[in-house]
């Protein structure tokens, strides 16, 4: 007596949604080499370490910002006349030279 041969259908069924998770490891893949590509390109690697840090960004100018970092708060300050959603305000009152000898000379406007 002879068997039927049973016939095994491969059929490969494609699910669209699965483009979808691929395209977006894709995304993310490139979201995180570009913040990387950023940070090292603009020297700002002090904001991953540990220690302590102040950065003046826009020194002199009107729009000046002074960002400093202690421990694991980090404080936004803008020198204005008006009161800002820190709390806190300022103006210039003067300018501090530093000499070749290290001594720091304050010169009030």
């Amino acid at each position: 007596m002879r068997r039927p041969r049973r016939k095994i259908l491969h059929r490969e069924e494609t699910d669209p949604v699965a483009l979808l998770a691929n395209l977006f490891d894709v995304a993310m893949v490139f979201a995180v080499a570009l913040m990387v590509a950023l940070v090292a390109k603009y020297n700002m690697t002090e904001i991953f370490s540990r220690e302590d840090y102040t950065v003046v960004k826009n020194p002199g100018k009107e729009n000046m910002e002074i960002i400093t970092r202690e421990g694991e708060k980090i404080t936004r300050y803008k020198p204005s006349d008006k009161q800002d959603g820190s709390g806190r305000r300022g103006r210039k009152v003067g300018v501090a030279y530093e000499l070749e000898n290290g001594e720091i000379i304050y010169i009030p406007e």
